[in-house]
């Protein structure tokens, strides 16, 4: 079988979640499968680290694909051409967009259509292609794979998809996300925070991810407690992110909240096993990758009670309404002061994490692949 790949988001020291998601199931279906052909179509020259072996033939297919015009020429001109010339027998897209002007039976990998429950968030030119491609992309799949229960029973509540035509995949993490020795947490501190003990967010720094009002309840608990901790926030700015500079100027306590920009891969590990807390109360999540992370690395958990985050965190995060001040401030404040409830949360965690693996993801891309061209 000819497998032909949508690896554009494969770019090496800049990986985000949907990127890692295609680099662990990508390398792993190679492996699985020695006497089918993989055709890996980027954007732009790629890292030959992404070349996983000899079955693997990468493409560079122009234009680069950053912006809804170039998108539009990606997805519905680049990509059929090549699809129709490689002689594909599949495709498989694993970051939400397919080609609709194709007849190659396709696999589409959806993490979340959060465009949907916050338009506003979505920058105007993006939300337009979003709101006219995404349902159209959903329809032209002939299977769907997600990441979370949550978000398939959103793709079929709103956009009204069969439910036989959507799976779950899940999400895992990297095994370097694992509990660090007392040692090693104080030297990560050292270099991070001074050596205070610090709440650690991960994520990109956009409205939709509830900066603003995780700023402001970690005033409150620095008002009220007098802790010597930290709130550093690791990401990158995305788009209206002046919110969380208001937030930030509004502060008093802004002297102790530090942004770190994108934080290397090589780096994030210890920076979530040092923290007191990763606080993740997020608005909208398809999965919430960073509440996966924080598991492995037995650090506690306070996250939002709201779209696929109780299902990921289970038992092992203390939920809170993320737009309430008030409660996130009161989930800060008793992390901080109950070292039992902590405990608590980590031993939970132990078990929640093993629900999810990328094996598991594997699996349900292949079997969904196999499903689409009547056996593989």
């Amino acid at each position: 079988m000819r497998i032909a790949v949508n690896t554009r988001l494969l770019l090496a020291n800049r990986m985000e979640g949907i990127g890692r998601f295609t680099h662990e199931v990508a390398q792993r279906l190679v492996a699985r499968r020695p006497a089918d052909e993989f055709i890996f179509l980027f954007d732009r020259p790629f890292d030959d680290r992404y070349v996983y072996s000899p079955q693997v033939r990468p493409l560079v297919v122009p234009p680069p694909a950053r912006h809804p015009l170039l998108w539009y020429l990606w997805f519905e001109a680049a990509v059929p051409y090549v699809l129709g010339r490689q002689r594909a027998d599949v495709f498989l897209s694993m970051d939400g967009y397919c080609a609709l002007r194709t007849t190659v039976p396709t696999v589409l990998v959806t993490h979340d259509i959060a465009h949907v429950h916050y338009p506003d968030q979505i920058p105007g030119l993006a939300r337009q292609y979003y709101d006219y491609f995404v349902p159209r992309y959903l329809k032209k799949a002939d299977q769907i794979v997600t990441v979370s229960e949550f978000c398939r029973q959103d793709i079929h509540q709103h956009y009204h998809l069969p439910l036989d035509k959507i799976s779950v995949a899940g999400n895992a993490v990297a095994p370097a996300f694992r509990p660090f020795s007392v040692a090693e947490q104080a030297l990560t501190r050292q270099c991070y925070s001074a050596g205070a003990p610090y709440f650690f967010y991960l994520g990109a720094v956009h409205p939709r991810k509830n900066l603003p009002r995780l700023i402001a309840a970690f005033d409150r608990f620095k008002t009220a407690s007098g802790a010597a901790v930290k709130l550093l926030v690791g990401g990158r700015f995305a788009w209206q992110t002046g919110a969380v500079q208001a937030a930030y100027d509004a502060a008093a306590y802004r002297s102790d909240i530090h942004f770190l920009g994108y934080v290397p891969d090589e780096e994030l590990p210890a920076l979530v096993g040092a923290a007191l807390a990763l606080t993740y109360v997020s608005l909208f999540e398809g999965f919430g990758v960073p509440v996966l992370e924080a598991l492995h690395a037995e650090v506690p958990v306070l996250t939002s009670d709201r779209s696929s985050l109780p299902e990921v965190a289970g038992p092992a995060a203390l939920l809170v309404d993320p737009e309430n001040v008030s409660a996130i401030a009161q989930g800060l404040h008793r992390l901080y002061l109950e070292p039992e409830l902590r405990a608590q949360l980590v031993e939970k965690g132990r078990q929640q994490r093993a629900q999810f693996t990328w094996e598991k993801a594997t699996d349900v891309v292949e079997a969904a692949l196999i499903k689409v061209t009547a056996g593989g």
